[in-house]
């Protein structure tokens, strides 16, 4: 455990992405510094494998509050569908506490609350994973957490080709969009993924469909 704990007062703003940082002169909560201590810790395995020392990490971070809105808001991988129910399931049981202050996310402005927060960083599970829409940003959150933790590879599948358009319209510089845009496609390419290629994508992150994209992209324009 750490030597010292220090608690964040009630309406405090926590910085939780470095690009809005303008003043790092100044004293501020600085979650997305948890980077550095990762970064850290790789770094003293001196070229030893670092994915058990990851792992260990983050299931012992994940059980405080800050650790657990840290690894559900930051893309770290593996994105799986299993990780993310994790992730997610955290942060839900932490909600009360992680709502009692405000944060700075992507985008300079207004400090967001923590539902706003949650649907900025992980909105992409909430549409792939509970579409229909609901109640509230945390009764959401718990629907695709549950959904996620018990999908199918069919069910991750499903998710995934819900995302796609999403990942397409974001990316413009693709060189064989009409092919990539193809359901039919898409599933026959899906389906060739081996267990450990698909589970790495199995959440429907956006970001890593979009990798993906680029992969069968330059995969066309080989042939």
């Amino acid at each position: 455990m750490p030597r010292q704990m220090q608690e964040v007062p009630p309406g405090e703003v926590v910085v939780a992405h470095e690009v809005v940082d303008f003043q790092r002169e100044r004293p501020a909560w600085r979650l997305y510094m948890v980077s550095n201590v990762k970064n850290s810790l790789y770094e003293a395995l001196e070229g030893r494998n670092t994915i058990p020392a990851r792992d260990a990490y983050e299931a012992f971070f994940r059980e405080t509050a800050w650790g657990a809105l840290y690894f559900a808001i930051h893309s770290s991988s593996p994105e799986s569908a299993e990780r993310t129910a994790v992730r997610l399931r955290a942060v839900l049981r932490y909600w009360e506490p992680l709502q009692s202050v405000r944060y700075l996310f992507k985008h300079p402005g207004a400090a967001h609350t923590l539902d706003e927060l949650m649907t900025a960083a992980c909105g992409w599970a909430l549409e792939a994973w509970c579409p229909e829409g609901g109640a509230s940003i945390r009764a959401r959150m718990e629907t695709a957490a549950e959904r996620m933790a018990h999908a199918t590879r069919e069910d991750c599948l499903e998710a995934i080709l819900r995302q796609l358009p999403r990942a397409l319209a974001v990316e413009r510089e693709l060189k064989h969009r009409q092919v990539l845009t193809d359901p039919s496609f898409q599933r026959e390419r899906l389906a060739m993924l081996d267990a450990r290629a698909f589970a790495r994508i199995s959440g429907a992150c956006t970001s890593e469909l979009i990798g993906l994209l680029y992969d069968w992209d330059h995969e066309l324009g080989m042939h």
